[in-house]
């Protein structure tokens, strides 16, 4: 079970009154990476903000009564999952929905104000999303900020999660090949976050959170955590602690100093899960086993034990050279100390040496 460490912005974050004179607080960011927008974007910074000038966004907005109709009145058999931000949708987006609209099949993450995230979170994932464009983050297409409801429209993702395959129920599970390939191309989405003018920390890597499109390429989503990274002098963000057990990084929950390295420890859980085709946390196991990083990590250095722990499903599939450098990468990016572990585009360049041609399942 995934359990969250804590919430820090509850639903009901912003205040339901306005001084009607107050003017809304909106910021420009400076200095944008040229790997975001090339136009300088104005960052609403509440919702109240994004009511009042609809137009601060180039992001497309719909109207609520266009998301009931691209979702089928959102039909259960249009779900597509359920997590703490809400219900996620399976819809398309066509002449019927919006006049001169190029038919497109989309993702419509609806806001639960019941659930686990608010406002906040909504709006951080659709100013970062609205902002950051990469062939490894899923692709923000537009939002519905109308009365109480909170939509986001992304890209549809055909293939589903990285947790949906890796830890299948029914279908087959991911080639080793696959795997490498995903974990390079997150590892590209995480690189680019970190390595941009302004960086961002993810601050919530999982395979969840790791979307596949229909040949397999990786993108990550779900930005509702994620948090500006330290600028200049600065070592670390301090902040209080969120992300979901298992996979937040030692000294961030011990201290709430939030850095780059924070995302490269739990890209070493996500790592380690391909390796071994266990989840982080599985209290189906002994409990010796309960914890995968503390079970498995001081076996990733001993080849003879390396290889009775790896996913059995994998047998035949790899090198024995290859999976010893992917457990010593994983077992870097899971060091106790965060100067111990590589930066994400070491992380790009080792698994790249590693590629080897995909084979069609």
């Amino acid at each position: 079970m995934i359990l969250l460490l804590t919430v820090v912005h509850g639903v009901g974050s912003y205040p339901n009154k306005r001084n009607p004179a107050s003017q809304p607080k909106l910021k420009t960011p400076e200095g944008h990476d040229s790997r975001r927008r090339s136009s300088i974007v104005v960052i609403p910074e509440t919702v109240e903000d994004l009511q009042q000038n609809p137009g601060i966004s180039d992001l497309d907005i719909f109207k609520y009564e266009e998301m009931k109709m691209a979702t089928k009145h959102f039909r259960p058999k249009q779900v597509l999952g359920e997590g703490g931000f809400g219900i996620v949708y399976k819809g398309v987006i066509d002449e019927h929905v919006r006049p001169g609209y190029k038919t497109t099949y989309v993702a419509i993450k609806e806001l639960d104000p019941e659930g686990l995230q608010g406002d906040r979170e909504w709006l951080a994932e659709m100013n970062y999303l609205g902002q950051l464009r990469h062939p490894n983050l899923v692709k923000l297409i537009g939002y519905c900020c109308e009365d109480h409801h909170r939509l986001l429209v992304y890209e549809y993702m055909e293939s589903g999660s990285l947790e949906k395959h890796l830890f299948p129920r029914m279908c087959a599970t991911l080639t080793w090949s696959r795997r490498m390939k995903v974990a390079l191309d997150a590892a590209k989405g995480l690189a680019f976050l970190h390595g941009a003018e302004m960086p961002v920390i993810y601050r919530d890597f999982k395979t969840s959170n790791i979307l596949l499109d229909a040949d397999f390429n990786a993108k990550l989503s779900d930005f509702g955590l994620a948090k500006d990274g330290p600028m200049g002098d600065q070592t670390h963000v301090s902040t209080r602690v969120m992300g979901t057990y298992g996979y937040a990084a030692p000294e961030y929950v011990m201290t709430g100093h939030l850095t780059a390295r924070s995302d490269v420890y739990a890209y070493g859980v996500v790592l380690l899960e391909m390796l071994i085709g266990r989840r982080a946390i599985d209290k189906t196991r002994p409990s010796q086993e309960y914890n995968l990083v503390e079970w498995a990590r001081p076996l990733l250095n001993h080849n003879k034990k390396l290889f009775k722990i790896l996913d059995p499903r994998l047998k035949g599939q790899y090198s024995s050279k290859t999976v010893v450098k992917v457990a010593s990468l994983a077992y870097q990016c899971l060091s106790q100390n965060p100067k111990g572990r590589p930066v994400m585009s070491q992380v790009v360049e080792i698994l790249e040496a590693l590629q080897v041609p995909q084979v069609k399942d």
